[in-house]
């Protein structure tokens, strides 16, 4: 059983691969612990999958190298690591080299001096292009928001097994780990860590897929837009109630005629509430019925140990 289990969730990045994993391997036996890295393809396009085979062979007792079945997500991808992990400690890293391996040092003595259960690296200078890092913000910000909770976070972490183990308790199709590692600790500490500007390619993360996130987040872990509904249709009942009232004030005071317009306006204000809500509940109908067929997070294709 090693020291660390380090998960690195793969996608598209052939060229970064040997790079990070000489860098992980300097970090580690600079800090003088066993390690096991585990590398997750999640369903990459280019050649990542043909070099982590020839890393794996290469190294077998430092490399497990697994394929899934298709692309499920970077936080899917990671519980999939997390489930094969077993070592005490577990380590998440992107593959990207943008967060160096080297600074897996400072979470290790941020948890020592904390007892953290978990520890977040956090950069002190983020090196993202200004959109990503507007996306970012802004998901951040509306996860503090939404969830009541610091608002900060990374892919980059340091966390104990018995924690990380129990991830593997939610079954569902849409893995958040940061909003579900809230729910089992508070013992959760930070710290500012080198960042570095992404080699290779570009990052997977545009602007609309971090706002579908949001908007995943919001549907699968609260119920936000549900009371949204609610209010929205007291605030239309008691603005149709006071329309209502004028229109019969001027109709039995004024002998003013209602009209067609007046008419119109109501119909189509209060259709539009009933559509909107009914959208709403559908979408959470539609991530409902997801949930009861419990699809698992992750298939794996091909794992070489």
């Amino acid at each position: 059983m090693p020291d660390y289990s380090i998960i690195v969730p793969v996608f598209n990045s052939c060229q970064s691969l040997d790079e990070l994993f000489s860098q992980l391997d300097n970090a580690m036996k600079g800090l003088r612990k066993s390690y096991r890295v585990i590398f997750v393809d999640d369903g990459s396009s280019d050649a990542s999958w043909e070099k982590l085979s020839l890393l794996q062979q290469k190294v077998p007792d430092k490399v497990t190298a697994i394929r899934l079945a298709r692309n499920f997500g970077q936080h899917n991808a990671t519980l999939c690591g997390i489930a094969q992990a077993d070592g005490e400690y577990i380590v998440t890293i992107d593959d990207d080299l943008q967060n160096p391996p080297s600074e897996i040092a400072r979470l290790i003595t941020t948890m020592q001096e904390t007892d953290a259960d978990l520890v977040y690296g956090i950069p002190a200078d983020k090196k993202h292009s200004a959109a990503r890092n507007a996306g970012s913000k802004v998901l951040k910000k509306g996860s503090k928001r939404l969830f009541s909770t610091k608002g900060e976070g990374s892919s980059f972490r340091l966390m104990k097994s018995a924690l990380a183990k129990n991830l593997l308790n939610h079954q569902i199709n849409f893995v958040y780990i940061d909003e579900i590692f809230n729910w089992y600790t508070n013992h959760i500490a930070f710290v500012n860590v080198d960042h570095r500007p992404r080699p290779y390619q570009q990052s997977n993360y545009t602007p609309r897929s971090l706002f579908s996130l949001l908007t995943n987040l919001v549907i699968y872990y609260t119920a936000i837009p549900l009371r949204l509904m609610v209010y929205g249709g007291f605030f239309s009942a008691l603005l149709s109630f006071i329309f209502g009232v004028f229109f019969i004030y001027r109709k039995l005071v004024m002998d003013v005629p209602l009209g067609f317009t007046a008419i119109i306006v109501a119909i189509l204000f209060s259709t539009s509430v009933i559509l909107l809500s009914l959208g709403v509940i559908g979408e959470y109908l539609s991530r409902i019925y997801m949930v009861q067929n419990r699809k698992p997070p992750f298939a794996i294709k091909e794992m070489l140990k």
